[in-house]
């Protein structure tokens, strides 16, 4: 891929950056390294190696869920401002 300011003017918008001309000049020479690198890593032979999601082995590591007691609802109920059927009354939101 040729990285040329035509290039680097459309990823200036695309980001809605505005650059120097030396930042874009950094700009420049920062994505033909990471270009050739990218091509580098492309010459690798990797037939036979499974792809991977993780650098890591994962297992599910969630705990496990405990039913415990909770608060009485009247003592929680007891602290709003207003209630209706054992629930919290709020003033409507959508018409």
């Amino acid at each position: 891929m040729k990285i040329d300011d035509t290039l680097i003017t459309y990823l200036e918008d695309l980001s809605r950056l505005s650059l120097t001309d030396e930042e874009k000049l950094d700009t420049r020479e920062n994505l033909a390294k990471i270009l050739a690198h990218i091509d580098k890593l492309a010459e690798l032979d990797v037939t036979g190696i499974e792809p991977l999601s993780h650098p890591f082995p994962s297992v599910n590591c969630f705990r496990e869920d405990e039913a415990f007691a909770s608060f009485d609802r009247q003592t929680i109920l007891a602290a709003a401002p207003d209630q209706k059927d054992g629930c919290f009354k709020v003033p409507k939101t959508v018409e």
